[in-house]
């Protein structure tokens, strides 16, 4: 590559990552809103989700290693290509359809959109430690400015998604989504640099799949159950609780809870996504040494774990919804998402950090494999949570979720073996 190609690649593989969770925002709150309008339960549409978490585990197991086998691009293009498939899929829906045929249909095809979504993450995570200048904290800057933007960008799909489903309807919504994709993988094709590194040297072996850094297992152990403390109460708990609120039971109530749930969830993902990119500023990360920084990452662990615990007093107290709770909400998981923003940022460089250039995109494949996993979790508890014990069980949930993500996160602390760490 020339001197400049590496700025010019990592431009590019940001521009796709920020259309595809464009499209992935939006698509969810597309499903979750849509779903629930058609009378759907809390446990119906976790599962709607589930796969879409499950395929995330089992992409990532072998998304490192195809990356590795077939070069970035490869994985980058072709997560953006599966991701217009499901939309097409998705728009084949009928709504005649039974319930049970409606699940089983949109959870295949969930499961294509999670296979796409951490192809095209592992793809850009991993492209940032291999494009990122080596020197004055440039790696925590590039991968927090990813990270970031993208989270922004996700935000406004979810505001996208809730406006399209009000304004023309699920299937005008989908097909519109998936035109401006296929449009924008073209112009992806033809404009990222030739020479995107990623592909092996050798002839590795499938196996191996496991970091042999436990650093990189320890952090993936914090991780799991960090995003599993998020979608316990982000998937169905909370968006679901507000449309009952907002909603007066009338056509016309439902659209406007549809454009309000929508834009929480989208303030909330932007605001989280503008903290991550500041995050390197806002812990002071410049020059300091990964050591420094993993005692961060446990001191802002331990800081969310209150946070859903007092929520759920809160809730518990409330009884039948109330204004002053619906305003505590709002404030309370703003800070939450403030400080998961730092967690999560935190998390992101680390893994950068620890993991080795050789087979970086095996430890990355294998840190989101953590992630998915607890977010396949956080989902599945979320609907479960909220079914049977209304928003006080789904915050109290996620509140055992963060400690226990705090109590791994200090397992970073822990020496390793050969001096690393």
């Amino acid at each position: 590559m020339s001197t400049a190609t590496p700025l010019r690649a990592y431009i590019a593989v940001t521009a796709a990552y920020w259309a595809f969770m464009l499209s992935d925002g939006a698509l969810r709150m597309l499903v979750l809103l849509h779903f629930n309008a058609l009378g759907f339960s809390p446990i119906q549409l976790a599962w709607l989700f589930l796969l879409y978490e499950l395929a995330g585990i089992v992409t990532n197991l072998a998304a490192g290693w195809l990356a590795a086998r077939f070069g970035l691009a490869a994985t980058l293009y072709a997560g953006l290509a599966l991701q217009i498939a499901a939309l097409l899929a998705l728009a084949q829906l009928d709504p005649a359809w039974t319930i049970a045929a409606s699940v089983v249909f949109v959870m295949a095809v969930q499961g294509v959109s999670g296979i796409a979504k951490d192809l095209a993450k592992m793809s850009s995570k991993s492209a940032v430690k291999l494009l990122a200048p080596a020197q004055d904290g440039a790696l925590f800057r590039w991968v927090a400015g990813l990270t970031g933007s993208k989270n922004a960008v996700k935000g406004a799909g979810f505001f996208l998604g809730a406006a399209l489903l009000g304004l023309i309807g699920f299937q005008g919504a989908v097909w519109g989504m998936a035109g401006v994709l296929a449009a924008i993988l073209l112009a992806v094709i033809l404009f990222l640099p030739e020479g995107l590194p990623g592909r092996m040297k050798g002839a590795d072996a499938w196996g191996g799949w496991r970091s042999r850094d436990p650093r990189v297992n320890r952090l993936s152990l914090a991780r799991l159950f960090l995003f599993g403390a998020r979608d316990v109460w982000f998937v169905v708990g909370i968006p679901i609780f507000f449309q009952v609120v907002l909603s007066d039971g009338t056509a016309e109530g439902r659209r406007e809870a549809f454009f309000m749930v929508g834009g929480f969830m989208a303030i909330w993902i932007i605001l989280y996504g503008a903290v991550q990119a500041l995050a390197p500023r806002i812990i002071r990360a410049k020059r300091q040494t990964e050591q420094a920084i993993a005692h961060k990452a446990v001191f802002w662990a331990g800081l969310l774990v209150p946070i859903p615990f007092l929520l759920a007093i809160a809730a518990l107290l409330a009884g039948p919804p109330a204004d002053w709770l619906t305003a505590m909400l709002v404030a309370g998981l703003l800070v939450f998402g403030f400080v998961f923003a730092i967690n999560s940022s935190v998390h992101s460089y680390l893994i950068l950090a620890f993991g080795a250039s050789e087979r970086i995109t095996r430890d990355v494949g294998f840190y989101y494999m953590a992630n998915a996993s607890g977010r396949l979790v956080g989902t599945a508890l979320s609907g479960i949570s909220y079914q049977l014990g209304g928003l006080p069980l789904c915050l109290g949930t996620a509140g055992v979720m963060a400690l226990a993500s705090w109590l791994a996160a200090r397992r970073l602390l822990q020496p390793v073996a050969g001096g690393r760490g």
